[in-house]
C-alpha cells in the first residue's frame, strides 16, 4: 500500500490506504473474538465493539462535515448508540467497510484545489484554527496536559 494510485491525488491516496490498513488490522486482530469477547468492558475500558462502532461512526459523521453538511438525526442516535452491545463482529465490520466506501467515493470526488481550503466541523463550525484555540495547553495527538503521561 504505497505509492500513487491512477487517478487519485497525492494528497489523497494516503487516506485510501488508510482505510485499507485498518480494515485488515481490524478483521485480523478480532476475527478470533467472540461476540462475548467484543462487547467485554475489561477494568470498565471500551469495548472492542464499541471501538469499532465508533470508527465508523466517526468516518461518517467527519466526511459529512466535509461535504459542508450538519449531522442528520440517524447520525447523532447512533452515536448516542455506539456502547450499546449486541452487533456481531461482522455486522460490526461492515459498518466500517460501509463507512469507509462511503468516505472513499467522496474522498475520490474532492477537487485537489479544495484541500488546503479552510473546513468547518461540528455545531459550532469550528475550524482548524479554533479546534486548535480550544486544545491549548493539551496535547494535540491525545489532549493531555504537558507533561502528563
Amino acid at each position: 500500500m504505497a505509492g500513487p494510485i491512477p487517478g487519485v491525488h497525492a494528497l489523497i491516496a494516503p487516506v485510501l490506504y488508510s482505510f485499507q490498513q485498518a480494515r485488515e488490522d481490524t478483521a485480523k486482530c478480532s476475527g478470533w473474538l467472540t461476540t462475548e469477547q467484543i462487547w467485554a468492558t475489561p477494568h470498565g475500558f471500551g469495548s472492542v465493539g464499541f471501538h469499532i462502532w465508533h470508527i465508523a461512526g466517526s468516518v461518517d459523521r467527519l466526511i459529512t462535515y466535509l461535504e459542508g453538511k450538519q449531522l442528520f438525526e440517524a447520525q447523532m442516535a447512533a452515536l448516542l448508540a455506539e456502547k450499546e452491545p449486541g452487533a456481531t463482529l461482522e455486522e460490526l465490520l461492515a459498518a466500517m467497510d460501509g463507512a469507509f466506501h462511503r468516505a472513499e467515493l467522496v474522498a475520490r470526488a474532492i477537487e485537489p484545489a479544495r484541500l488546503t481550503k479552510l473546513r468547518e466541523v461540528g455545531r459550532k463550525r469550528l475550524s482548524r484554527q479554533d479546534h486548535c484555540r480550544v486544545g491549548e495547553g493539551r496535547s494535540a495527538s491525545f489532549g493531555r496536559s504537558p507533561g502528563i503521561v
